[in-house]
Order: structure tokens, then C-alpha cells, then sequence
């Protein structure tokens, strides 16, 4: 029977940008957080003489092709392995498409997980654990963070991940505007901004650096690359350390200077609606204030994290009136996120 597989969102928990490298990439330091919200995507595959592939997907914006992200990593994985299969893939969207969620690059580990499933492939099999992460980077820089889940500390371009101690679960806002925010063009955008500042390559080299000892400093005991299932090595009391009554770790270190966006310095001058939804998210004044509110990756969409239930409830009260759909979701710790992650496995 087919494989249905939970396709996770993530967040960024701070993104600080580097300027455009010789590469064409962008050096970056980010906090990924896997959240519970997710699609569906749901597998079939059979050994075959010829690899076949098939995709599907209830949203017609959807690639059905070999520009699919789940298609691509399906389609990489059984020829590193030298398997030939005939796989159908059904994407069932639930989140919204290029809204900075992620949604894209965990369909694709979504359907690497429905795959393995179908045609008995052990993910602790000799090399393949490696070799799922450099086929992941291959298929996206967002790709590799979904192979770890939880919190996890992405630098380069993205694609170079390690496991971090989970922060404590909280309820999360996440605000879906109808607006479309185009990623290559967003980049565009910075590496404009950085000219006109002066900002090169090689001076942002030192600021991303730093701030990635500032992680490690924060979130010690990290887990090995590729810790899947391991379980969190530690929580860490996110919510308490930014909006307690004592100074925490994260205030005597300096980290709550990674706890921005650089794309909101590019984005929201172009779209002035999203700096309206981050205020109204934040609730400054208000009993219920976010603990933290952002755009996601390049947006569009933005998330607020909050203590509790009614905090986050009161920010989707403030959203109404801007007719902004949103969605009340919690960030997913790492054990959560592996042990969810399978709805319905073949036998």
C-alpha cells in the first residue's frame, strides 16, 4: 500500500546574509525550526526494469514534472543507490506555496522518506546517510535541514547543517498574506543593497563567523551532522530567555543580535503590507506579545512565537482585521518531527 509521509514547514529563526560570493551564492548563518504544520505527500513505488516517475498534486501551481523539487531528490536517490523503480508521487498542499515556509524542499525529503519506505531501503545502511544529506543539498539549499528536523544551525548557502539542542515548544502564528514575494528577486535586492553600502563578500565573511561561534557558544552539545532521530540533546527555554525576568544566556552572549531578517531590509520596502502584519504579530503594548515575530526565509509569510495558546489566539484576533489567513500551528521538536512524520507505511 502507498507510503503517506508528513512534509513539515520551517521557520527562520534569525537569517543574517553575506554578499553575493564568485559563486553566485550568498554565505548565511540561520536558525532553522521545524514547525507542525505540514503537507501530505504520499508515495507508491515498485521495483521496475525502467525507472518511471509520476507526480501529482491537488494545487495546480505545483510542478508535475522533473522541476520538483520531490521528484528530483526521487529521482537522485534510486540512482545512488543503482535501483530502477516506477514511483508515483501525491503532493497534497496544505501550505502555502513560495511563502518562505519551506514547503518545496520538504516535499522533497517527504518523498526520500516515502521512498525508503517503499522499496525497503535502510536509512542506516552503510553510507547512506551521507549520501542522503549530499543528495539533499544537490536538490536545495533548504533540502538538508529536513533530514535533521528540530532546531538546526544552517550556514554556507544554507545547505551546511548540524543538529542543535531543541528550544522549549511554543505556539506559533504563522501569516499566510496573499501577496508573493519572488526569492531570486529578493536576492537581487540585497546584493543592490550590499553595493550601495559597500558591503563585499570578504567583510561579511567575519560578521557570519562570529555569529556562528555565538551559536555554538549558546546551543553547546550540539548533535553530530545528521543526528535523525536521535532525539534533542537539550532544551532550550527560547521563550524564557528572551521575555524572562533575569538575563539569560542568550542576552549575556549577544545572540539576540542574530534574532532579525536581513531580507526584511529588502522585502518590506517593496512590500509595505508585511511590515504591517510583522507589528500587528509583535502586539507591543499588549498583554499577549510575541516572544518574537519575523518574516520567514524571503517571505511572504511571517510567524510569531508565543508563550501560550491565548497569546497566540489574541495575534490571529489582530490579524482579522487586515484579512490576513494565518495559521496556529507549535514549533516541532526533533523526536516529535521523526516520530509524526509517517501517517501511513506500506507493508
Amino acid at each position: 500500500m502507498p507510503t503517506a509521509v508528513r512534509s513539515h514547514a520551517k521557520i527562520n529563526l534569525g537569517l543574517h546574509i553575506g554578499a553575493p560570493r564568485p559563486d553566485g551564492f550568498h554565505a548565511l548563518a540561520t536558525v532553522y525550526q521545524t514547525l507542525a504544520l505540514y503537507d501530505v505527500v504520499t508515495v507508491t513505488a515498485r521495483p521496475s526494469p525502467v525507472t518511471a516517475m509520476q507526480l501529482t498534486s491537488n494545487d495546480t501551481r505545483v510542478p508535475t514534472d522533473s522541476h520538483n523539487t520531490a521528484w528530483k531528490m526521487a529521482a537522485l536517490a534510486l540512482e545512488a543507490l543503482g535501483l530502477t523503480a516506477e514511483v508515483e508521487i501525491h503532493i497534497e498542499k496544505r501550505l502555502p506555496v513560495q511563502g518562505g515556509l519551506g514547503a518545496g524542499s520538504a516535499n522533497a525529503v517527504a518523498a526520500l522518506v516515502g521512498l525508503e519506505a517503499e522499496l525497503g531501503i535502510a536509512k542506516n545502511q552503510d553510507d547512506w546517510p551521507a549520501k542522503r544529506l549530499q543528495i539533499a543539498a544537490r536538490v536545495g539549499s533548504d533540502v538538508p535541514l529536513f533530514l535533521i528536523g528540530g532546531t538546526v544551525l544552517g550556514l554556507d548557502h544554507g545547505q551546511q547543517v548540524s543538529a542543535l539542542p531543541d528550544i522549549e515548544p511554543l505556539w506559533c502564528v504563522v501569516a499566510a498574506p496573499a501577496v508573493g514575494v519572488s526569492t531570486p528577486q529578493a536576492f537581487r535586492d540585497w546584493d543592490a543593497l550590499c553595493s550601495a553600502e559597500g558591503l563585499t563578500a570578504e567583510a561579511s565573511t567575519d560578521k557570519l563567523n562570529e555569529l556562528s561561534r555565538v551559536y555554538a557558544s549558546v546551543f553547546a552539545g550540539a548533535i553530530p551532522q545528521g543526528g535523525q532521530g536521535t532525539g534533542s540533546s537539550g532544551v532550550l527555554p527560547f521563550g524564557e530567555n528572551l521575555a524572562g525576568p533575569q538575563e539569560s544566556a542568550l542576552v549575556r552572549t549577544g545572540i539576540s543580535s542574530w534574532i532579525q531578517n536581513d531580507f526584511e531590509r529588502v522585502v518590506f520596502p517593496q512590500h509595505p503590507p508585511l511590515s504591517e502584519i510583522k507589528r500587528l504579530l509583535l502586539g507591543f503594548g499588549t498583554p499577549e506579545a510575541a516572544l518574537l515575530a519575523l518574516l520567514s526565509g524571503s517571505g511572504s509569510a511571517l510567524f510569531g512565537l508565543y508563550q501560550t495558546r491565548g497569546d497566540a489566539e489574541a495575534a490571529r484576533e489582530r490579524l482579522r482585521p487586515a484579512s490576513v489567513r494565518s495559521y496556529l500551528t507549535r514549533t516541532l521538536p526533533r523526536s516529535a518531527y521523526w516520530s509524526e512524520m509517517l501517517l501511513q507505511q506500506a507493508h
